[in-house]
């Protein structure tokens, strides 16, 4: 049935059995038979391993080229078992008696890439709730969950990895039917690995999520939810159709740009891009126009016509970065390269923001912008891998609002931009409300790791009697390095995390600077609370002190707050013992050869410089 529409929508006196019937008709029929959906989870509770299910079971992909983690085609993702970015595939799916088409769009699992799946709930009017049968509701499940149900999207539960050996079906339906309160039939058992209720899932996709709603006869609305560029095409753009039709040929407009271009190639999106002559409203697909330059496609616009504009789509979420770090090339001659495969980067990753920056240190470079630390460790191996880039990265940091005593409002995201001391009225620093989900025996190691980086307990629930889940409300700044790390080993793994913003809150945040040799090193310098600075001076002075190399003279390592210096570490020199030749005699001698060589080493002290490894710009992430 779904290739009669085909044919009746490119020539409708060929299939038409009545001429009274309106053609607009077939198409809304046909429209009803479209499913957009996505998979939501924790990170590792299943969510690419299931689709790879649903891909075979439906024949979309040949034996041949069926493999592990399909969708996940980065060499990354398959490496750290973890989804980095939005995928989508169109599937066709026979059901009792009609073809159905199934647009699934997979979506990462951590806690730094919600931007991505934000971006996919966007362009779905269902979800598939993956929870794993072994370990229960976790953090970023919640967290998903009510980025789905803001979306107004229906859920279907779905109870994974059940043939496990440590699965526990019945705890696990107990906390769903808890979380959205839905009855337990509606919940469905399945396993990713072995295929077990792969068609129940397909049925209940079809049968409880909503078809799209959309109207072919009005002006083009298309929602860009993704972008990728390619060497030979230019810029690739992925959208989903609210309203009307594109066809190849047509002239579009981008809302928020006003630039118009050609659409050379229009397609839907299967395990390859596979042109269309047109595509509907409710579609899922691609459009390939020839751009070349990055900052022409915003994720999130919408794509209408030049001569039939529609209103642009409103409600989309826009990215917001939380940790920032300049990204400099080792060599200044690569810089102009750097900078144009940060804007191929950022059409692949559009939560990636970047701007240029200057360092005393280091020369020119970007100040980027990042939803969390994996995110910025991975922006940096696609550099290295992608585009082989080798790059240095500094200290990451969070952005603060600083007020001048003139009552000017400044936004700092580096260390250099802060106003000076005596200028400064006050400072805000961000916070943030964080959901642990962890077993009860670990509340106590969780309370000392949270109130020790000056967070407030909100609430502690009970999900099951063994589980708890515990809200804190904490300073930004002090879960950027660590604190991840630190409340993996507090709960030998068991706990996960999960956070959003909350707006910002006076702090007393000062600028730390670190010298080596009276010159400060810019790319080092951080901000961090007054309470905790000396003992972070000392730490980060004794650490350089290990990672810093030897010179022909002696290197002091200071860390200072102003004019302060709050603590120091010293690096010998490397010394040639000059009264080796000396055999006995007076002392004289001797002392005159140690002047000698003192005086040398004070002249090349003077001009000498010192070079910092890229390590010593990580050491702040690794202080214990």
């Amino acid at each position: 049935m779904y290739f009669k529409f085909e044919v009746c929508y490119k020539s409708f006196s060929f299939f038409n059995p009545s001429p009274n019937v309106p053609p607009h008709r077939y198409f809304c029929r046909r429209m009803k038979n479209i499913r957009n959906f996505c998979i939501i989870a924790h990170i590792d509770h299943g969510k690419s391993t299931l689709a790879d299910r649903l891909l075979e079971f439906t024949h979309t992909i040949s034996d041949r080229d069926m493999h592990a983690q399909v969708l996940d085609n980065m060499d990354l993702e398959r490496e750290k078992g973890i989804t980095i970015k939005s995928h989508a595939i169109q599937i066709n799916y026979p059901y009792k008696g009609e073809n159905y088409t199934l647009n699934l769009i997979d979506t990462p699992g951590h806690v730094d890439f919600s931007y991505e799946v934000s971006r996919a709930l966007a362009a779905c009017e269902g979800a598939l709730l993956l929870v794993d049968a072994s370990q229960g509701i976790q953090a970023q499940t919640i967290s998903n969950l009510y980025l789905a149900i803001d979306n107004n999207l229906e859920i279907i539960p779905v109870v994974n990895k059940i043939d496990m050996e440590g699965a526990n079906i019945e705890v696990t339906q107990d906390q769903i039917i808890d979380l959205i309160g839905c009855k337990k039939e509606d919940i469905l058992l399945a396993s990713g690995k072995s295929g077990i209720g792969i068609e129940e899932i397909l049925a209940a996709i079809i049968e409880r999520i909503p078809a799209p709603k959309g109207d072919t006869e009005a002006p083009l609305q298309a929602l860009i939810f993704d972008s990728v560029f390619n060497s030979f095409r230019g810029i690739i753009i992925y959208y989903r159709i609210m309203n009307g039709v594109l066809k190849k040929g047509d002239k579009i407009r981008f809302a928020s740009t006003g630039q118009d271009y050609f659409a050379d190639e229009v397609g839907v999106l299967k395990l390859t891009m596979t042109p269309k002559n047109e595509v509907r409203a409710g579609d899922v697909g691609y459009i390939i126009t020839g751009i070349k330059v990055a900052k022409e496609v915003k994720v999130g616009d919408t794509v209408t016509l030049a001569n039939n504009p529609g209103e642009m789509i409103k409600g989309f979420e826009e990215v917001k970065p939380m940790v920032f770090a300049g990204i400099f090339p080792v060599e200044t001659d690569a810089f102009e390269e750097l900078r144009d495969c940060m804007d191929k980067l950022q059409l692949n990753d559009a939560s990636l923001t970047f701007e240029l920056e200057t360092s005393q240190a280091l020369g020119f470079g970007f100040r980027c912008g990042f939803l969390g630390l994996l995110h910025m460790e991975i922006i940096q191996e696609r550099l290295e891998r992608e585009f082989n880039q080798t790059v240095i990265t500094t200290v990451p940091n969070v952005s603060f609002i600083a007020y001048t005593s003139r009552g000017d409002k400044i936004v700092v995201n580096n260390p250099a931009e802060m106003p000076e001391p005596t200028k400064l009225d006050m400072i805000e620093e961000p916070y943030i409300r964080a959901h642990i989900v962890t077993a009860a025996e670990y509340i106590g190691n969780i309370m000392t790791l949270c109130l020790g980086k000056r967070g407030i307990l909100i609430n502690q629930s009970y999900l099951t009697p063994t589980r708890v889940e515990l809200i804190f409300e904490l300073p930004l700044t002090e879960i950027v390095f660590d604190f991840y790390d630190k409340l993996k080993s507090q709960t030998r793994g068991y706990a996960s995390f999960d956070y959003h913003p909350i707006g910002y809150r006076e702090s007393d945040i000062i600028k730390m600077d670190i010298l080596l040799n009276g010159e400060k090193v810019d790319a080092l310098s951080a901000l961090i609370h007054r309470a905790k600075s000396h003992e972070f001076g000392r730490k980060l002075c004794e650490k350089l002190k290990d990672l810093v190399p030897r010179q022909q003279f002696q290197i002091a390592i200071q860390a200072a707050i102003g004019a302060k210096v709050v603590a120091r570490e010293n690096i010998s020199a490397m010394r040639k013992d000059v009264t080796a030749k000396c055999y006995g005699g007076d002392i004289s001698r001797k002392r005159k050869l140690l002047e000698k060589q003192k005086e040398g080493k004070k002249r090349m002290k003077q001009i000498g410089n010192v070079e910092v490894p890229q390590e010593a710009f990580l050491a702040v992430l690794k202080l214990d």
